[in-house]
């Protein structure tokens, strides 16, 4: 008889990611926010803070948000990107002005009203400040109820455990199980009329996020399912000339989430860190840095970057040039520091020896490209 011992392999451990608890999609179904929200109301007192983007000021959907009680709207510019001073700024005002904990907080806009949004949330339950937190999986305590509302589609904000800010040395998410909405409203009705340019950049957010999940070292099946349909559904929006207006609002909105959901268990790439630095030194809007860099990383992503030429041609998209020519050696270091600390982006595009890979000479000639 064989008296060896058995020793079982150790099982792989595996994440476990939250997802969204509670979604609801449909044209005008922002007006059901208010039977949505009321059974999360503590009482009359605790309000719900409405973070809305200002553009919306004096229009017909700041009308239709549900006040009641002492509720509060506050109007946010979305011109730059959001920063953990923005963040410790809006919980000083809201702790200071109510003298009870609010029952919630509702965003309503694009990515940089929902990272806002999601980063008030936590900041209201958990203590220090914003910077603190920026990281992965740092954040203790759950943070307070929150809403989602996208009003432009692309970035992926409305599903993502992640709020990525601007901190005062550098720009990272808080990426946490506590980050992610307990409750998204999908109305495309709400991104009528946006800017063309506009639209496209936020877009291509959604279509970047894609192709560098689908060509990382992280994919999974998971991540590739979802990858693979906002694929898919931004090839349609962006090259399909028979889809009406409505319909390309429904299906981008649909391409955001599904391409929020594939990085959620997978990862951004290159595109997504180098944008990084961009708007960390030069203050460059996401979607539009992710355009400006992604044009010239065709030896990491050829056939996407071949298929987002046929994108800019298709929409008549003319990217700016020469956005790092002025660049001071301070300025340009400072933005490889930034994008070469977001480390798990850089394993995700190019392995585990990405570091031997992306020296900063390396990174640096991609930069003086832009």
């Amino acid at each position: 008889m064989n008296s060896e011992k058995i020793v079982p392999k150790k099982q792989q451990k595996y994440r476990n990611f939250p997802m969204v608890p509670k979604v609801i999609f449909g044209k005008g179904c922002f007006d059901q926010l208010g039977e949505i929200i009321m059974p999360k109301r503590s009482h009359s007192d605790a309000a719900f803070i409405f973070l809305v983007d200002d553009v919306f000021e004096g229009t017909a959907l700041a009308a239709r948000i549900p006040l009641i009680f002492n509720d509060q709207i506050i109007y946010i510019s979305a011109n730059e990107e959001p920063t953990t001073a923005q963040v410790d700024a809006l919980v000083s005002q809201i702790k200071t002005q109510f003298k009870e904990a609010p029952s919630g907080i509702v965003g309503i806009g694009g990515g940089t009203l929902l990272d806002l949004a999601k980063a008030t949330a936590i900041l209201m339950t958990n203590t220090g400040n914003a910077a603190k937190y920026q990281g992965w999986d740092l954040v203790q305590k759950p943070s307070l109820y929150h809403v989602g509302v996208p009003t432009i589609s692309g970035t992926g904000a409305e599903v993502s455990r992640t709020t990525v800010l601007s901190g005062p040395e550098r720009k990272l998410g808080i990426n946490s199980d506590y980050t992610t909405f307990d409750q998204v409203i999908l109305d495309p009705d709400l991104a009528k009329g946006l800017p063309h340019e506009q639209w496209f950049y936020t877009g291509m957010d959604c279509y970047i996020h894609c192709v560098e999940s689908l060509n990382g070292t992280y994919l999974n099946a998971f991540s590739e399912s979802y990858g693979e349909k906002a694929m898919e559904l931004c090839k349609e929006v962006y090259l399909d000339d028979k889809l009406t207006p409505g319909e390309a609002r429904e299906k981008l909105m649909m391409a955001s989430w599904h391409g929020g959901m594939s990085i959620a268990y997978s990862q951004v790439g290159v595109a997504h860190a180098m944008s990084y630095g961009l708007s960390y030194v030069l203050g460059v809007r996401h979607g539009l840095g992710n355009c400006l860099v992604f044009q010239y990383l065709e030896e990491f992503y050829p056939e996407g970057v071949a298929l987002f030429q046929k994108m800019l041609k298709k929409q008549q998209i003319v990217l700016p040039k020469n956005i790092c020519a002025s660049l001071n050696d301070s300025d340009l270091e400072t933005m490889i520091s930034v994008a070469l600390s977001l480390e798990p982006l850089w394993e995700n595009a190019l392995g585990k020896d990405w570091s031997n890979q992306m020296t900063r000479e390396r990174l640096k000639q991609l930069y003086l490209k832009i």
